[in-house]
């Protein structure tokens, strides 16, 4: 596809999917693996104020140098609800609704994986949307190895779009990172005569 054309497409989405009042959800969690699970949860509405927040204490322990990244420990989460007891009230601000994540395919493996490790299954009837992807397409970089466009890190698409607001690496911030770059992308003034 032509990168112009690839670019007005993106904005052209990003526009729709603002006009639907979508909501943004992020995590933090006790690692990247098959066993990793959500240690931190964040929902926030279009207006960037926060719908639901929690920590949550997870099955098994934080690792250290995961910590390190997010600033979450073990005992911060000793006390924080389970996964088990805060699954359904966040399945129910979600339900019917569009959210977006930065990186959805990622979070909502450890939403999976979260319910997994405590037998339940995760069911929602919310619609995902992929913050990142739609970005990558905006930024038009390809990636000749993928065959796609080339994806960026939520700090790096914050520094190149020059939003004020730092990748913090909790759930609060981030999710309100990724409302801020999906905005960054609509609010690129191109004429949108191009098709959508």
């Amino acid at each position: 596809m032509d990168l112009n054309a690839s670019k007005i497409k993106a904005i052209h989405s990003a526009r729709q999917i603002i006009g639907q009042n979508p909501l943004y959800l992020d995590t933090e969690t006790t690692g990247t693996g098959q066993d990793a699970e959500i240690v931190e949860i964040c929902l926030i509405d279009d207006a960037s104020q926060v719908i639901y927040s929690s920590l949550v204490r997870p099955v098994k322990p934080i690792h250290p140098d995961v910590s390190k990244i997010h600033g979450i420990t073990n005992g911060m989460v000793r006390n924080a609800p389970s996964w088990l007891e805060i699954h359904s009230q966040i399945s129910a601000f979600m339900d019917n609704r569009l959210v977006g994540v930065y990186n959805a395919d990622f979070d909502l493996r450890m939403i999976r994986q979260s319910c997994h490790m405590v037998q339940l299954t995760w069911q929602s009837n919310a619609q995902f949307f992929c913050i990142m992807k739609l970005y990558a397409q905006y930024r038009g970089e390809w990636n000749y190895t993928h065959r796609d466009y080339r994806w960026h890190s939520l700090e790096s698409a914050g520094l190149y779009s020059k939003i004020p607001l730092e990748n913090s690496h909790r759930a609060c911030d981030d999710a309100r990172l990724a409302r801020a770059v999906l905005h960054h992308v609509a609010d690129q003034n191109i004429n949108l005569t191009a098709p959508g």
